[in-house]
């Protein structure tokens, strides 16, 4: 193992290398065909927005990193499909049964017609309880209050709302395709002895990212097995904790306390809070993030910001948490390749906030 997390180190070296010496230069608004596009240290700035922040697309922009999805890339992305087959990537509706923040259930009834001839049936949800992708609504930058290109809170609940990063443009735009790619974190862990518990605060750093990576023969350098407009797939072990675990012992952890801030007792595993990582992510040019963890990212933060507030607030990178990796992550393996075509269809709903996912991952 320390060889590996050795090789990985000089690999973030490698790769805080190649991103501090990147002079990728460009105006505003990007065009979302380019080839290259510049380090998180390098993107021009917008008079209107936060220290830091990638509001690259136009001021009207409601798609964020998704404008990476283009047909060209999607197009490229269908040569991942070898085998033909077909992974759904979603929980059902009703797990987890006790959703974690102190969330609503998923409840379903069956409304009879005509008894014996004819039913409907009513969903009741939350659609951040599950199987979800987290909006440009859902989280702010929290030191300005403000969301995704300039929106504020007013234009989700003020007197005259808009429907400015609403989840509808999503759906809109032709939903989420493109090129999937995923790490195989937890199964990693157990194979290199690091303990890993994704129902404590457990985080996962970039260079043991980038050793996972290596493990499954690839080089997580932008540019090279990662391609822009890649969307980005972690597997932490959640679904199979859950599984392992009594419907008591996942409620009273499902439960825990919530307070926003560093003494939550809402602790769940994921990727750690770190400026490498903000780099990585950022320079990878990901389309959309997404885990089996209820938070993506380890909770609460250790740092005084939250990944949320960067890839939702400031670059408008979607995050996408309580997937089922688990049948996905075993065929990959048995394959031997860890890319794939990913297709997801957001709810077409103005004024959205948030979506399930939808989603199914061809091999």
């Amino acid at each position: 193992m320390s060889d590996t997390l050795s090789s990985a180190r000089q690999r973030l070296t490698q790769i805080q290398s190649i991103m501090g010496s990147s002079q990728v230069e460009m105006t505003l608004p990007f065009d979302p065909n380019a080839t290259a596009f510049p380090t998180r240290k390098n993107v021009p700035r917008r008079d209107d927005a936060p220290e830091n922040a990638a509001w690259v697309w136009g001021k009207d922009d409601n798609l964020g990193r998704l404008n990476l999805l283009t047909p060209a890339r999607i197009k490229a992305a269908a040569a991942e499909i070898k085998t033909g087959e077909a992974i759904s990537i979603n929980l059902p509706l009703n797990v987890p049964e006790v959703p974690a923040f102190h969330r609503e259930q998923f409840k379903h009834e069956i409304k009879p017609l005509v008894e014996g001839l004819a039913y409907d049936d009513l969903y009741t949800l939350n659609t951040q309880s599950g199987t979800q992708w987290d909006g440009f609504r859902h989280i702010a930058h929290l030191p300005t209050a403000t969301f995704y290109n300039n929106t504020h809170g007013s234009d989700i609940t003020g007197p005259t709302p808009t429907l400015r990063n609403s989840i509808h443009h999503w759906s809109h735009n032709g939903n989420i395709c493109g090129r999937g790619l995923l790490l195989d974190y937890f199964t990693y862990a157990q194979q290199h002895s690091i303990p890993h518990d994704p129902y404590t605060t457990s985080r996962i750093p970039l260079p043991s990212l980038l050793a996972c990576g290596q493990a499954q023969n690839l080089d997580l350098r932008p540019g090279h097995d990662v391609h822009i407009g890649d969307i980005l797939f972690i597997r932490t072990g959640f679904t199979a904790a859950y599984n392992a675990k009594t419907p008591t012992e996942r409620a009273a952890a499902a439960l825990r306390p919530h307070v926003f801030g560093p003494t939550d007792g809402q602790q769940w595993g994921g990727v750690a809070q770190s400026e490498e990582m903000l780099d990585w992510l950022h320079d990878c040019y990901f389309a959309a993030v997404a885990g089996d963890a209820p938070s993506f990212e380890a909770w609460p933060s250790d740092q005084e910001y939250y990944l949320h507030e960067y890839l939702l607030a400031m670059w408008g990178v979607p995050i996408g948490e309580l997937l089922d990796l688990e049948l996905l992550s075993r065929r990959c393996r048995e394959l031997g390749r860890w890319t794939f075509f990913v297709a997801s269809a957001p709810a077409n709903v103005e004024g959205g906030v948030s979506t399930h996912v939808n989603g199914t991952a061809i091999l």
